[in-house]
């Protein structure tokens, strides 16, 4: 049964009235408190306190102050009148019940009308931030085209400018050699016509002079100069040399590159492609970047932390079918495996994962340890200590500081004492 709070003060003005409700050591929150137009209600297990008021009130601008143990309410009046009592008076229980109803209805179908309210409001914010975000994306989208529009036109006066450079100085060379060819011919022509009116004078001293010296030496000096006059050489033709490369598929400089290394990373590449080509039904309708094993190995790893063992061990038969060179595919499968309670594959991947992972290396140190402890957990489940102490013994000469597996290569061996002494 509750226990009512009869003890309350209350005063009042032409347009609100005041309220203190002790509490007696209750606690109590807003949630404690219900208020609508005539009626108000304070429940704080095992205390209760209700009131119809005489006439109705603004119950949303009416306040309520929680402090000193009391609970002070401010109830602002509808209509500015002086109240005879603070509750209705002469009401029975099926009024009282009506008015308690009613308020309730009131108040919910009032939480419903915020609560679209907010929703709307809500919906209209986004439409909003969803047009802002839309006009701010269309006015960038505008800037970068208008700067790709000057670049272009830049770009394209710049292209027209070069090429009339370029045609400008074509021609002035051109010319330049017309004349350059013009000049040398000009002495030439020269030399000839004087050369040729001097044998034109008759002149016996001359003729003698030219035929003594046809007996001498140098009888062809003028004939030989024609000869070689008119064996010029043409002038030489412009044209293109074309100089061909060795093609590289690397573009460093071969002596800048390992070929040996190139070679075995190209082989691997093309290897990894005549498997993705190859007649594989689960790779039709899969991306280009699902196709990559490294991808499908960290797609299982979220998977495997989400704790989708299954999905996660789909990925990870995947990407061994495209790649199964890579040991912390077996590795991390096998971890699968143990949680799905498939100890028998679980073994099998650890197994393979080992022999990938040779030679031994300190590189390769940490991936050895998890092959043997999972192995070797999973001969433990199975009841198999003496294999897994060998698996877990193998573990502690890679890692000896590691405590945790020294530890559980110590319970193992308890096992395999207690199993020989009940035996």
């Amino acid at each position: 049964m509750p226990v009512w709070l009869r003890e309350h003060s209350w005063r009042q003005s032409l347009t609100a009235v005041y309220l203190s409700l002790p509490l007696r050591g209750a606690r109590a929150t807003a949630a404690n408190i219900f208020c609508s137009e005539q009626y108000l209600k304070v429940s704080i297990p095992p205390f209760l306190f209700e009131a119809v008021l005489y006439a109705p009130i603004d119950d949303t601008n009416s306040t309520a102050k929680i402090g000193n143990g009391n609970i002070f309410f401010t109830l602002y009046k509808k209509e500015p009148a002086m109240w005879d009592s603070l509750t209705l008076a002469n009401a029975d229980k099926e009024k009282l019940q009506h008015l308690r109803e009613n308020a309730v209805l009131k108040a919910q179908e009032k939480a419903k009308e915020e609560t679209e309210a907010k929703k709307i409001t809500k919906q209209e914010n986004k439409k909003y931030a969803l047009e802002a975000t839309m006009k701010l994306e269309e006015a960038e989208r505008k800037r970068i085209e208008d700067l790709k529009e000057k670049e272009r036109q830049k770009v394209t006066k710049e292209l027209e400018l070069w090429k009339k450079q370029q045609k400008d100085g074509d021609k002035y060379k051109s010319i330049q050699a017309k004349e350059e060819l013009h000049q040398e011919k000009e002495p030439l022509k020269e030399r000839k016509n004087e050369k040729m009116n001097k044998t034109r004078i008759p002149n016996e001293g001359s003729t003698k002079t030219r035929l003594k010296s046809t007996r001498g030496h140098g009888s062809c000096s003028i004939f030989s100069q024609d000869l070689k006059e008119e064996q010029l050489p043409a002038p030489r033709a412009a044209a293109t040399i074309k100089v061909n490369f060795t093609p590289r598929v690397f573009p460093t400089a071969l002596r800048e590159s390992r070929v040996a290394e190139e070679e075995e990373w190209l082989h691997k590449q093309a290897e990894a492609r005549r498997i993705i080509n190859s007649d594989l039904s689960e790779l039709e309708d899969l991306k280009e970047e699902e196709k990559n094993p490294d991808w499908l190995k960290d797609k299982g790893n979220k998977m495997f932390a989400m704790g989708d063992y299954l999905g996660a061990v789909n990925a990870y038969n995947l990407a061994v079918r495209l790649n199964n060179k890579l040991p912390l595919l077996y590795l991390n499968r096998a971890a699968c495996h143990l949680k799905l309670r498939n100890l028998h594959k679980a073994i099998e991947d650890s197994s393979k994962a080992l022999e990938l992972l040779t030679p031994p290396v300190p590189d390769n140190a940490n991936a050895r340890v998890k092959a043997h402890v999972r192995r070797g957990t999973a001969f433990c489940q199975l009841e198999l200590y003496t294999e897994g102490l060998q698996d877990y013994e193998a573990a502690l000469k890679i890692d000896p500081k590691n405590k945790i597996i020294e530890k559980d290569a110590e319970k193992i061996r308890q096992l395999i004492q207690g199993t020989m002494q009940s035996s």
